[in-house]
């Protein structure tokens, strides 16, 4: 194994000592050092060494960024005459960062690339790419988005959360909106796992019973709640795929609808009746706190009752569950908040050149997402969830007049 020796001048153990990014200054040094190693190594001779193995000779340094967890660091890469001299570190690089990287290139080589994208890239990876270059890199990744997009789903996901985001994307001659659509389950053990997205030319019910559809071919079942927003095609997709599971209408959204119908001067007061409505602690309690104050609504903010009153059974389905798990259900946050995190990825690109860049960049985000989720921290125990389903169970299987009254939160189908 090469041995690597790491040194310091006065200027830069000052840094490492007393300045504000000592950790990058002294990680920088380490992997320069490691690359000049790495070189060495290729060509098979020091610096100005002459041996009769030599197969190469050094031919200077580029520079270039690599961002990590403690910040980024600016690298100064080897190189060889020949070109033939590739450093293992930056293959170690995330999946995100090549789809992103391949996506800016394939920009430049379509025409559609600006003066500011071509320094993108060669600030990223220190040099142009040809055609062949971009043809060889795209099949490398968009293989291992596939084989994770289309991996089997072994265990039960009981629960699901459904949400799409747009994106612009070229198509037939002209900038056309699309849609990327993405599912998120909560697996039998706890852990968040996103189980599946598709890039579809627009939201509606047909894309989304697709979407579903392939994720039960791959194993998917016993679908106990699904949270989403109010998409009529998404909503009925939902029923369709998994008959009998709760569909629970995400509260966030809800809210929404409700203030948009609001006159402005009594936002405040319909905060505070929403935040008492919908914290109830079963629907029967729900509706009563709603009917409460229907005739105050129906003063202030008629149109707003409306769409309360319309809405409040599928707002509060999540009521049906042990109280344990009503919070992190009750809406597709979550959900909202890992599309954000796509999202500022996406504006780098503004546009992406096709369909299939599209798929390769979103699918290399979410992969690595299910990796630190489905490896990381538990997001729930399901103790109390499972134990209350087998309950539910043996309850529905006693004959009519031998069944207990039904709690206040049996008031939904369950799965």
């Amino acid at each position: 194994m090469t041995q690597i020796e790491v040194s310091f001048d006065e200027k830069t153990l000052r840094e490492v000592l007393l300045g504000d990014k000592g950790v990058e200054v002294l990680l920088e040094n380490v992997l320069n050092e490691m690359m000049e190693a790495e070189l060495t190594e290729h060509i098979g001779a020091e610096p100005s060494e002459q041996t009769s193995g030599r197969r190469g000779y050094r031919n200077g340094h580029y520079r270039r960024k690599l961002t990590t967890r403690i910040g980024t660091l600016e690298l100064e890469v080897p190189r060889d005459r020949d070109g033939t001299f590739q450093t293992k570190l930056f293959k170690r690089y995330q999946r995100s960062e090549k789809a992103l990287v391949l996506a800016l290139m394939q920009m430049v080589l379509q025409g559609v690339s600006t003066r500011r994208v071509k320094e993108i890239t060669t600030e990223l990876c220190g040099r142009e790419f040809s055609r062949q270059t971009v043809s060889n890199l795209t099949g490398r990744l968009s293989e291992q988005v596939q084989a994770w997009a289309e991996r089997p789903l072994e265990e039960e996901y009981p629960f699901l959360l459904a949400d799409a985001m747009q994106i612009d994307v070229r198509r037939q001659g002209a900038v056309r909106s699309t849609t990327a659509m993405i599912v998120v389950g909560i697996s039998e053990e706890g852990y968040r796992e996103i189980l599946g997205f598709k890039i579809a030319l627009s939201e509606t019910g047909e894309s989304w019973k697709e979407l579903f559809e392939d994720l039960k071919a791959r194993g998917l079942q016993r679908v106990e709640l699904a949270t989403s927003d109010a998409h009529e095609g998404l909503e009925a997709a939902l029923r369709s795929a998994f008959p009998g599971c709760i569909w629970q209408r995400c509260q966030a959204h809800f809210r929404r609808n409700v203030l948009d119908k609001t006159p402005a001067g009594y936002r405040d007061r319909m905060h505070e009746l929403l935040d008492q409505i919908l914290e109830a602690d079963s629907q029967q309690q729900a509706q009563q706190r709603l009917e409460q104050s229907a005739e105050e609504l129906e003063e202030k903010a008629p149109a707003a009752l409306n769409v309360l009153e319309k809405g409040l059974f599928e707002a509060t389905a999540v009521l049906a569950l042990p109280e344990k798990y009503r919070r992190r259900l009750r809406t597709s946050n979550m959900l909202e908040r890992l599309i954000q995190e796509v999202r500022r990825r996406e504006k780098v690109i503004r546009i992406f050149p096709n369909k299939d860049s599209a798929w390769r960049l979103i699918g290399a985000l979410l992969a690595e997402k299910h990796e630190e989720w489905s490896t990381g921290r538990r997001y729930i125990t399901m103790d109390e969830f499972y134990e209350w389903r087998e309950e539910q169970t043996e309850e529905s299987q006693k004959p009519a007049d031998e069944r207990q009254s039904e709690s206040p939160n049996r008031t939904l189908q369950l799965a």
